[in-house]
């Protein structure tokens, strides 16, 4: 006869599932056993929770104690379960109530003493737990923060297992609540002014910032290609409440939140170096899969830098994200797919030998077209915007001695994400990139006479279907930075000549 039962969250992806923890006790001789598909690190719990009980100033029950995870075929791992199984058995051997714990998720991992340590996934957990009718959680203190990000939960912290133990017996001991939420730090971004020349590079950043399009930047060395892409940040829009949750649900599965700063209210920025694996960028891992760098730049920005120094196989890996913002992850205990709406920003030069003018090049041919290829034909064709960048020369100093900063840029670039917003509102879409290609040419399909050149471009086989379709949505970003309703015929020139400019 089952004598107890708890609640607990699984994660699969950045979904929680809530999990009934049964308990019983007897039948059998003294052992601990966990069903319920558990996990190496889970079916050591076992251990963990006899010690922790023990050292709490509590008995363990010298019988058979058997814990079942529901639902049972789910795959479950991790150290979040300790406190739910430990609770479990204190009900189901009547040394606490089961009463106060009713309705309560606990997560938390427990020290050999009985200290709660702090786990990953906190935040989609309680997400899950307030869909599923849950209305309380008793997390560790420093996941207070994080859990407080939960609105219509009530949250409390606990130091100790002996804390929780004393609170569900009426005792004078008040777990921890959640102090009023701060406001996110001040990321001091870097300006946009001190990027010296390049009216290309600026122009297509904030082309890229205003409809969420992905930026190819060409050239040689020194030329600003990387303060290019490391200002883009700075000139998007802050997340909306549910955007950071949603970005922060998914730093919290890969443990990446702090206690200072519980809420990712910027958007991210990720810059792995070229000898990253496939599994850093896109995700993986052995069980369940972890999110990896594209999953972490969501709503924010992918900047890889030497981008053909990548491996191919490594590049050709985004491909699919670049065209459905999200990347399904097939392991051995399942498949689970984590958002993954960013924006790509490749910077490379165009030969290994890289001299600061092309003239200068000592390169064979046949290197030259090697070393490029390693962005191949169809990860350039889902890049909107190509742009090759000028070596900076004295007079191009002299040129642009005062520069637009990031303030000045960023206003115009939010102006033009709200006309795309509200244009886009009954769709659900937020900015130009997102826009499938058949509403484009269906719905909010242009005259004839403003696409004739993107028609003609089609027919001679200069561009793809897919390439005219992202130029109609670039197309639709420069009318709204131009204040205009709609495309014209130069806006869709523009577009189009952001795809024609040739890398190398």
């Amino acid at each position: 006869m089952v004598l107890a039962r708890v609640w607990s969250v699984a994660l699969s992806g950045v979904d929680g599932i809530p999990v009934e923890i049964e308990a019983d006790i007897g039948g059998g001789r003294p052992r601990t056993q966990i069903v319920g598909l558990p996990d190496a690190a889970l079916n050591e719990a076992k251990d963990r929770v006899r010690a922790a009980v023990r050292n709490s100033g509590l008995e363990w029950p010298d019988q058979l104690v058997t814990f079942a995870l529901s639902p049972a075929a789910l795959p479950k791992g991790g150290s979040g379960y300790d406190l739910a199984l430990a609770l479990a058995m204190l009900v189901a051997d009547n040394k606490i109530p089961g009463d106060a714990i009713a309705g309560t998720v606990l997560i938390g991992e427990l020290a050999l003493d009985g200290r709660l340590r702090h786990v990953r996934g906190v935040l989609p957990c309680l997400l899950a737990a307030r869909r599923a009718g849950l209305s309380r959680v008793i997390v560790p203190v420093p996941a207070l923060a994080e859990a407080s990000l939960v609105a219509g939960m009530e949250v409390m912290g606990a130091h100790t297992l002996a804390d929780v133990v004393a609170w569900t017996r009426g005792e004078q001991v008040d777990l921890q609540q959640p102090g009023p939420l701060s406001a996110p730090p001040l990321i001091d971004q870097p300006d946009l002014a001190d990027v010296v020349g390049q009216p290309e590079g600026r122009w297509a950043l904030e082309v890229a910032a205003a409809g969420g399009h992905h930026v190819l930047l060409a050239g040689p060395p020194g030329t600003g290609k990387t303060m290019l892409a490391r200002r883009l940040p700075g000139l998007l829009p802050a997340l909306s409440p549910d955007q950071a949750l949603e970005v922060t649900a998914i730093h919290s599965v890969a443990g990446s939140l702090t206690a200072d700063s519980p809420l990712v209210a910027m958007p991210p920025f990720f810059a792995p170096h070229h000898t990253a694996s496939t599994s850093a960028l896109v995700g993986g891992g052995a069980g369940i899969a972890k999110p990896g760098g594209i999953s972490k730049s969501h709503f924010g920005v992918l900047f890889l830098d030497e981008a053909a120094e990548f491996a191919a196989d490594r590049l050709e890996a985004l491909r699919t994200a670049l065209e459905e913002g999200e990347i399904r992850l097939a392991r051995r205990d399942g498949i689970v797919a984590y958002p993954a709406r960013f924006q790509l920003v490749l910077a490379t030069n165009l030969c290994p030998c890289a001299p600061p003018r092309d003239l200068d090049c000592v390169c064979p041919p046949q290197v030259r077209r090697r070393y490029i290829a390693k962005l191949s034909g169809p990860l350039l064709d889902r890049v909107d915007i190509r742009v090759r960048m000028r070596p900076i020369t004295a007079m191009s100093l002299s040129l642009d001695s005062a520069p637009e900063d990031t303030a000045t840029v960023r206003a115009r670039v939010v102006e033009a994400r709200c006309r795309a917003a509200r244009r886009w509102s009954e769709h659900g879409w937020r900015t130009n990139a997102e826009v499938p290609g058949p509403t484009l040419r269906r719905e909010f399909a242009l005259p004839r006479e403003v696409t004739a050149l993107l028609d003609r471009s089609l027919s001679t086989g200069a561009i793809t279907a897919r390439g005219a379709d992202r130029c109609l949505r670039v197309s639709w970003t420069l009318a709204d930075l131009a204040g205009e309703p709609a495309p014209t015929r130069d806006h869709v020139v523009a577009a189009l000549n952001f795809r024609e400019r040739k890398v190398a």
